[in-house]
């Protein structure tokens, strides 16, 4: 890399006279970046957020630059708030296009490519737009034109009634809240939505509250979001209703919205119920990244049933776990729907050691610290600590074979188990930290700053 040359200097020295000069500091930073600086650039644009933390300029640029060094994840969730708040320019649209195709997700690509070129068609790239299967002498689009983009592709649809087919028995858990480790914000929360209300139910109606509502559980993925949910139905003796992708969405128009109203009234003829929707962020995805009518049909339908206009859902409660709450709606965090939107981390140290002395259960140990191991998995997954006795247990697996006879596990083994593996939480981490940063409206993720000791 070329030394700084007299500009750069000339520009850092006048910063250092006027640092709340937001304008003048952005002019270094562009400079930095033009002449491949980027880490000093990354670094004056963050001085200039200090001064005016949504300036979009300032965004814009450290987006850029991001891109530019492969932190593609940071400079996603910049593009994105932009876009959302549309302050995004034509060349923001873009490479936020960009990123999501490098992200997998090739319809939302095409939106915001879209998006860009319609606000100036100079920010067009015709190879790039061949990648998304977009061509300059596309037809004008239909709106009667339920077709969907798939891998830059378009899939033709097909209009077919259809409803909900649900042939799985009911599930009605025996799991309860104390055999869940930690999550006592979550089973307060719980308690006052749904069992004091069936426990106590005229003290409740005096205030106008009935027993259900709706909460949304968030965090890493291997915490125990899906275990939870098992056990609040448990801890009521309700029925257990675990609805995934694909119980819901079908390729035929109006099918999905059928098949999510059936499941509704399935839980609400099946009270108390607890109705689980594991990764919500599929279902409820934001409707301003869809290209597609038939994916904003499914979150309308979505949202009229959380309403619970044309029906009660007196003795409902519908749970919601999400890796990815930035990718959900924002109106399904407004009251009467998912009222609660609640940080699930991993398992603090007492609960990392109830959960290894659980997956020990059945081995041939002796005496097992298990309290020190615990201290040693630090933001390890209850899927990670699984994982440590299974690595345990393979390696003396491999010494008792030579010894001709099982061999007890001791603290050692764990330890070094644990020594050989990473928590699968710190790439959760590392995304949700740049949204809480940079996408915290409401306070939202306030929680995910407080346990990285970040405020």
């Amino acid at each position: 890399m070329p030394p700084e040359n007299e500009t750069i200097r000339q520009l850092r020295q006048a910063v250092e006279v006027s640092p709340e000069n937001v304008p003048l500091r952005l002019h270094l930073a562009a400079t930095l970046a033009s002449s491949g600086y980027l880490e000093e650039a990354v670094t004056e644009y963050r001085a200039a957020l200090e001064v005016q933390p949504r300036n979009v300029t300032t965004l814009a640029g450290l987006a850029r630059v991001y891109y530019r060094l492969g932190k593609n994840s940071q400079a996603l969730v910049i593009l994105e708030d932009l876009a959302r708040r549309d302050q995004a320019t034509a060349e923001n649209h873009v490479l936020y296009a960009r990123l999501l195709l490098i992200e997998g997700d090739v319809p939302s690509a095409v939106t915001q490519y879209k998006r860009g070129v319609e606000l100036d068609p100079a920010a067009g790239d015709e190879e790039f737009a061949a990648q998304l299967g977009i061509s300059d002498d596309e037809e004008e689009e239909d709106p009667f034109d339920e077709r969907e983009v798939v891998d830059g592709r378009i899939r033709e649809g097909a209009f077919e009634s259809g409803g909900i087919k649900w042939d799985k028995e009911i599930e009605r858990p025996k799991i309860r809240f104390d055999d869940v480790g930690g999550m006592e914000s979550l089973k307060d929360d719980i308690r006052m939505k749904i069992i004091f209300p069936m426990q106590q139910p005229e003290l409740f109606a005096a205030y106008g509250k009935t027993a259900g509502g709706g909460i949304m559980m968030y965090g890493p993925p291997g915490c125990g979001k899906t275990y939870f949910a098992r056990a609040t139905a448990g801890e009521i003796d309700a029925a257990f209703i675990s609805v995934g992708i694909n119980d819901v969405l079908e390729m035929w128009l109006g099918n999905s919205e059928r098949n999510l109203h059936g499941l509704f009234e399935l839980a609400r003829h099946n009270t108390p119920c607890v109705l689980f929707f594991d990764e919500v962020d599929a279902l409820g995805g934001r409707r301003s990244d869809m290209s597609g009518g038939s994916s904003r049909q499914v979150i309308n339908q979505f949202l009229a049933e959380l309403d619970g206009v044309e029906y009660s859902n007196e003795g409902v409660l519908v749970l919601a776990a999400t890796n990815a709450p930035w990718h959900v709606d924002a109106a399904f965090r407004r009251p009467g729907r998912f009222d609660e939107v609640l940080f699930v981390p991993p398992p603090d140290t007492e609960a990392r050691e109830a959960i290894l002395k659980i997956h020990s259960r059945g081995k041939p140990i002796e005496s097992i610290d298990f309290a020190k191991v615990a201290k040693k998995a630090h933001r390890f997954s209850g899927a990670d600590l699984k994982a440590v006795v299974d690595v345990a247990v393979e390696n003396k697996l491999r010494e008792s074979l030579k010894h001709g006879k099982p061999l007890p596990l001791a603290t050692k083994d764990l330890v070094t188990a644990t020594k050989g593996l990473r928590p699968t939480t710190q790439e959760w981490f590392a995304t949700a930290r740049n949204y809480a940063l940079y996408s915290n409206q409401g306070g939202i993720y306030d929680e995910v700053l407080k346990y990285l000791d970040m405020k």
